[in-house]
């Protein structure tokens, strides 16, 4: 009898949203902090092994259809990883040789802006006359402030010491996309060997397939979509006596990967080198409207064909994965958010205690059916 006024008071301190203690929304807060710091500082640990579960989910239908036919597992993932090698290596190829001929004419490229744009650049002088007036005054006042001046910090430094790691991270990931397709099913299996019911198991199986099949189904695709978009991308800047147009389909391929600020950094891309290529405006003008209608064709017509149906993600959803990845993890996570958007969809499918959570990352359609 004397404990039911501290029951009492015990209850009235949880949280009317569903039913746990004010305590247990601190601790999960502190578990999404400390997550997001993990994964923040251990991004050079994390990134190869992501991409690489996450590719070794796209190539297993792949490897599976050979071990039905008699080839061993091993040989299937040294062919698939040799194709991949070869793969980036030429779209590595194609993007740095052009570009390292821009970065090497940049004093003149700048020269050549400035002119063309010089009606612009009146109009804005204003602007940036008050911005540097800003300035002055901000070095006024920070005048006893001691300032160091780095010096030698130019592009090719900052490249000399960013591909090391970047090119560390790809043959992580390659090594280990390796080993996980030459295992075959040993990790479905360890899986399920590790759930500790019949029905946990059935479930870890579900899950993993549906995984595998959507994530397939997903980047197969849009590997499909994204190199006819390029080639076709190619193809027009070339009729339209575009300086390098392979590069410029190379980079509308590659970019198109990432959804809504990819495409638009290829369109920048093509149209400033449009405007430096050739006198006066109208050309680039002519570039920006040809990736317009080409994108838009691409972006409202044929991937919501081949993927919408299928993907039915929310679009806001969508955006914000990029922002967050790209935020978390630079290039490399805005290449892999709506990978990891999906994986975390489908859990959200099959887990009860998720649909919630799946209700609000989808397009407002059953998910059950996929």
């Amino acid at each position: 009898m004397d404990n039911q006024p501290y029951e009492r008071e015990g209850r009235q301190h949880t949280s009317r949203f569903s039913g746990l203690p004010i305590s247990n929304w601190a601790i999960k807060g502190l578990f999404i902090y400390s997550s997001v710091l993990c994964l923040s500082l251990g991004k050079d640990f994390f990134v190869p092994i992501v991409f690489a579960f996450l590719l070794a989910q796209v190539f297993s239908p792949i490897r599976r259809f050979f071990d039905r036919i008699g080839v061993h597992p091993a040989l299937t993932s040294v062919i698939i990883v040799g194709l991949l090698v070869i793969g980036i290596t030429a779209i590595t190829g194609a993007i740095i040789v052009p570009v390292s001929g821009y970065l090497h004419n940049l004093p003149r490229i700048e020269e050549d802006l400035q002119t063309k744009l010089s009606g612009i650049s009146q109009a804005l002088s204003g602007a940036f006359k008050a911005s540097r007036q800003v300035a002055d005054l901000l070095k006024s006042h920070a005048a006893d402030v001691q300032q160091v001046e780095l010096r030698g910090n130019g592009p090719l430094t900052s490249a000399a010491l960013i591909v090391p790691a970047m090119l560390g991270q790809v043959l992580l990931t390659l090594i280990l996309l390796l080993f996980l397709l030459a295992s075959g099913d040993l990790f479905y299996e360890k899986l399920v060997e590790a759930m500790p019911t019949v029905q946990d198991k059935r479930r870890a199986m579900q899950i993993a397939s549906d995984i595998e099949r959507r994530l397939s189904r997903y980047l197969l695709t849009i590997t499909v979509i994204n190199a006819s978009l390029g080639l076709v991308i190619g193809i027009l800047l070339w009729l339209m006596g575009m300086p390098n147009p392979i590069l410029f389909g190379v980079i509308a391929f590659a970019c198109n990967f990432v959804p809504y600020l990819g495409p638009f950094a290829s369109l920048t891309a093509g149209t400033a080198v449009a405007l430096i290529s050739f006198d006066g405006i109208g050309f680039s003008a002519a570039v920006a409207g040809m990736y317009l209608v080409i994108m838009a064709f691409e972006g409202h017509i044929v991937t919501p064909y081949f993927i919408g149906r299928r993907l039915q993600l929310n679009t806001v959803v969508v955006l914000i994965a990029v922002s967050f990845w790209a935020w978390l993890w630079s290039v490399i996570g805005m290449l892999l958010a709506v990978p990891l958007l999906v994986t975390l969809n489908v859990f959200c499918t099959h887990i009860a205690g998720l649909h919630g959570l799946g209700n609000f990352l989808s397009a407002g359609v059953d998910e059950s059916g996929n």
